[in-house]
């Protein structure tokens, strides 16, 4: 669909395997080429503008000569934030439970940031989604948290995992961009390319 992404060699700089399938739903063939990046920011950056920032600094963590001569690379980080303080990745289970007892019967909101680059242009977005939490019960929680092992994900829950199909009472935005890849933007940014 994307006859302008020919004449690139498109890298999905991206361990994540729902980023991976995202990308693969919409058409497009990529190779993945990862690096470790550290995902420290500024203290005084406000938090809507973090996964932004951090989907740029990996990008700009690999230099011309680590990548294809036709590149487009794409990058992304995705953060939860919840009365005012992001959610990253749980350090382990107790963290996961104080995560998911935070957003139960709440409202919060999920941003993704991605940056999209090759030797001539670089373009970087967000895109925020809104996500509420009917109230869920420990039980609950637990069962997730055992089942599933959300320990990769930020907010410490896939919205496409069971807790979603149970627990999300509303979603405003796109389910695709609570996921990790905000599918419709992208689209919209590559065509630009």
């Amino acid at each position: 669909m994307l006859s302008n992404l020919k004449k690139y060699q498109v890298v999905l700089a991206s361990k994540s395997p729902r980023r991976q399938e995202l990308l693969r739903g919409m058409g497009i063939d990529f190779t993945i080429l990862t690096k470790e990046t550290p995902e420290n920011y500024p203290a005084d950056l406000p938090l809507d503008e973090v996964p932004k920032y951090l989907s740029l600094r990996k990008s700009l963590a690999f230099n011309d000569k680590e990548l294809p001569a036709n590149y487009l690379l794409i990058t992304s980080d995705t953060v939860v934030i919840c009365e005012g303080e992001i959610l990253g990745k749980p350090k382990d289970r107790e963290d996961a439970v104080r995560m998911m007892r935070m957003l139960s019967g709440k409202t919060h909101y999920v941003v993704t940031g991605v940056t999209v680059r090759s030797a001539e242009k670089t373009e970087a977005f967000a895109v925020r989604s809104n996500v509420t939490f009917a109230d869920l019960e420990q039980d609950e929680i637990d069962y997730y948290i055992d089942n599933c092992k959300p320990f990769d994900k930020a907010g410490a829950y896939g919205i496409q995992e069971w807790i979603g199909y149970v627990g999300i009472s509303g979603l405003e935005g796109s389910f695709y961009n609570v996921m990790g890849l905000p599918t419709r933007k992208l689209y919209q940014t590559l065509k630009g390319f």
